[in-house]
């Protein structure tokens, strides 16, 4: 009765720490430091219009968004990485999709075509990886390769030194930049690489963008803006072909419950994207596209939470300098602490100091070279600072005195 492929799935994060934590009394009032869910607060703006613009629930939305919505989402990408007056547009570049997970999910079914007796495709994974990229190979019919991203590679994964066997059937390339957990940022250099290997093959980059606004001193190089400097060079019909990217409110705006993101990039993917979504209805309600337009054009709430989190990096660098392998992310709000033993660390912070982290080796799998996660764990620095400072103290006094 059920999809056989199903069992291929790995197990998520979130249930394994519930299993690895249970029984054990938390050594103090509990700080969860486990997921990336912002907790700034969000812009006042929204609810005035979510309420303002009720009635919008009584019609059903647009695959491709409304008017309003395109606009403020084309004018923001334009106005972010610098890209020519025109070269997105609304109708041809741009869909709205429910969280990017949906979208990261759904984008591989038009990305994959189907082995029809040949070689099985290969969809390449940063390792450790956001758990949807594993989950949409493997219900594509695909075979996920996972490719270790740890310091030796500066957290990013050398996805073009594989085997090339495998490069040969490669499909589709997810990269998350930056990283989710290691916070590490791709160079224009590293894009362009990948960029003009799935244009050779014909493939697909799909570059999940949603930590670009939360950064250091540096604007995180994005996909989109590196295909408009070659197609400078080299003029080309479609400036983003054989890419897509993906960016949300949840993360660069603190709106994780507004479900609010886009998929943006080559017209070809972007056109069957809106056929095949038109199956599923996915669809944006018409309240929260306009909420969203608004915050996609306002920058005061981004700059205001990028503070916000600089202030807890100055914090934990304060606090680790010197200890479990700290360094400050280019990109992100996580920190990638190097324990010895994921599992370990997070069962005694648990017991001894109340703070619940999450092993890194439950967001990376198992591969002949090993589980680069297994020996991290991942702390989300999203709560205030009061709740940060009391988390990353239990953390030193139990795992770095």
């Amino acid at each position: 009765m059920l999809n056989p492929r199903l069992a291929d799935l790995p197990d998520y994060a979130f249930p394994r720490l519930r299993a690895l934590l249970a029984g054990i009394k938390p050594g103090s009032v509990a700080v969860d430091m486990t997921i990336g869910e912002p907790r700034h607060g969000a812009p006042a703006f929204v609810a005035d219009i979510l309420a303002r613009e009720a009635p919008l629930y009584g019609k059903y939305p647009p695959i491709g968004g409304s008017a309003e919505w395109g606009q403020a989402v084309a004018e923001w990408l334009t106005r972010r990485y610098g890209l020519a007056a025109g070269m997105v547009t609304a109708d041809a570049h741009v869909l709205p999709v429910v969280g990017t997970r949906e979208g990261l999910f759904s984008a591989i079914f038009v990305a994959t075509p189907p082995a029809d007796g040949g070689p099985t495709p290969a969809v390449l994974l940063p390792n450790p990886f956001y758990q949807c990229y594993v989950g949409a190979a493997v219900a594509a019919g695909a075979e996920p390769i996972y490719v270790n991203a740890n310091r030796d590679t500066g957290f990013l994964p050398d996805f073009l030194a594989q085997p090339q066997d495998i490069l040969d059937r490669v499909r589709a390339i997810y990269l998350c930049s930056p990283s989710n957990p290691q916070g590490a940022v791709a160079d224009a250099e590293y894009l362009e690489r990948l960029i003009a290997f799935v244009r050779e093959r014909d493939a697909v980059l799909l570059a999940d963008e949603c930590y670009a606004e939360i950064y250091g001193d540096t604007p995180p190089t994005g996909a989109l803006e590196v295909c408009a400097r070659l197609a400078a060079a080299r003029p080309d019909a479609d400036p983003f072909r054989n890419v897509l990217v993906f960016h949300s409110l949840s993360k660069r705006s603190g709106l994780p419950g507004l479900r609010s993101g886009f998929i943006a990039g080559d017209v070809k993917l972007i056109a069957a994207l809106r056929r095949f979504r038109s199956y599923i209805g996915p669809t944006m309600p018409l309240p929260i596209q306009a909420a969203s337009a608004a915050v996609w054009r306002d920058e005061a709430h981004v700059i205001a939470n990028r503070q916000l989190y600089a202030e807890k990096f100055d914090l934990a660098e304060s606090l680790l300098a010197g200890r479990l392998g700290f360094y400050r992310p280019a990109g992100g709000f996580f920190l990638w602490l190097e324990a010895g033993d994921g599992e370990q660390a997070a069962q005694t912070l648990w017991r001894e100091a109340g703070v619940r982290v999450l092993p890194g080796g439950y967001l990376a799998a198992d591969t002949a070279r090993g589980n680069p996660g297994r020996a991290f764990i991942r702390v989300a620095l999203v709560d205030d600072l009061a709740t940060t400072e009391k988390g990353l103290a239990g953390i030193r006094r139990v795992l770095a005195p």
